[in-house]
């Protein structure tokens, strides 16, 4: 079974050596993505809210051209800078990610280039 980089144009160009997804059978990785817009390249937001409603648009994108979708996801990680935010990161996440069973989630505290404030990756199944 051979690994398939998944491409959209729909999502931020990757600016290392990495795929904005990675699919293998029924298994599909989306790379952290981050607020950036994948049009201008430049950060959507100054608030935690607004960063990750971009970053969880830029998942659902890479879902897409990997022919899935947020009811497909089974493992989130949702990566902050400050933990005083979580409440709001939390709250858009909430908004998004909205079909049960919810994915499993873990929140980890990180450090992220300047402007940054989340990056979210997630892991599909499908059927």
């Amino acid at each position: 079974m051979a690994k398939t980089e998944i491409r959209t144009p729909n999502a931020p160009t990757p600016v290392a050596s990495f795929s904005q997804g990675v699919r293998k059978g029924n298994v599909l990785q989306v790379a952290g993505q981050v607020a950036f817009d994948p049009a201008t390249g430049e950060i959507v937001g100054e608030t935690v809210a607004e960063q990750t409603r971009q970053a969880l648009r830029n998942v659902a994108a890479v879902l897409e051209a990997g022919g899935a979708s947020m009811d497909d996801v089974v493992m989130m990680r949702v990566y902050l800078t400050d933990t005083s935010r979580f409440g709001e990161m939390n709250e858009v996440y909430n908004e998004v990610v909205t079909q049960q069973p919810f994915p499993a989630r873990t929140t980890v505290y990180v450090g992220l280039p300047a402007g940054l404030l989340v990056e979210i990756d997630a892991l599909a199944v499908l059927d």
